[in-house]
């Protein structure tokens, strides 16, 4: 059985919490709000979990799941090859809404997905999810619905797709808007954007002049 809990509630944010790090570690499902909408996540390093995911989502492995973190100083143990224009969107939009595909290190034992050894990566502007990715580490986070149905951005609406698959669920109330993250790809010489979300092309050129835009 789910257990939800209120985190603008001072008492059941903090028992929320803890039972959400309790649940990841367990190698179970969890439902949070981040700054752009509720995502499902699991821990990255649990193959198992990961997979838990993307079945409760409908989800094949051509599809890997992103990967938050609650700080960008993971991303040193993390990626490889980051390039000082990498790092140059981080310290601009991170937290933020902006995912960056990068090299992950050969040697990190997990399993997201068919990724062909690049991990995408991304820091949330949410106290939740920061909080909950500083307790347990990364977690594997996409989208909390059922592939082909809308994000969402309200509990009530991740509940009513994913039901018991998930163990826990966080309400932080409605996010702050259903746009995704821009993605772009770090691991050319010149980035290039995949997808233009919250964070515009003009936005970033403003930190790389010559981001690339992909078809």
């Amino acid at each position: 059985m789910a257990r939800r809990y209120d985190t603008n509630d001072a008492t059941d944010r903090v028992t929320g919490l803890r039972e959400a790090a309790s649940a990841v570690r367990r190698g179970e499902l969890v439902v949070l709000p981040t700054d752009t909408v509720y995502g499902i996540g699991a821990d990255a390093f649990s193959q198992e979990a990961v997979g838990d995911l993307l079945e409760a989502k409908g989800r094949g492995r051509n599809m890997p799941s992103p990967v938050l973190i609650g700080s960008p100083n993971t991303l040193h143990g993390l990626v490889t090859d980051f390039s000082e224009l990498a790092w140059e969107l981080v310290d601009a939009f991170w937290p933020g809404a902006l995912t960056l595909v990068a090299k992950h290190q050969p040697s990190l034992q997990w399993d997201l997905g068919d990724t062909r050894g690049t991990v995408a990566v991304r820091m949330p502007l949410h106290p939740v999810a920061i909080e909950l990715l500083t307790e347990v580490g990364p977690m594997a986070v996409s989208s909390a619905n059922l592939t082909g149905f809308p994000a969402p951005e309200t509990c009530d609406a991740a509940q009513e797709m994913l039901g018991d698959s998930v163990s826990v669920y966080l309400d932080g109330g409605p996010t702050p808007g259903n746009v995704p993250s821009s993605i772009v790809d770090v691991t050319r010489e010149v980035p290039l954007l995949l997808r233009a979300g919250a964070i515009s092309a003009e936005e970033l050129r403003k930190v790389v002049p010559d981001l690339e835009v992909a078809n």
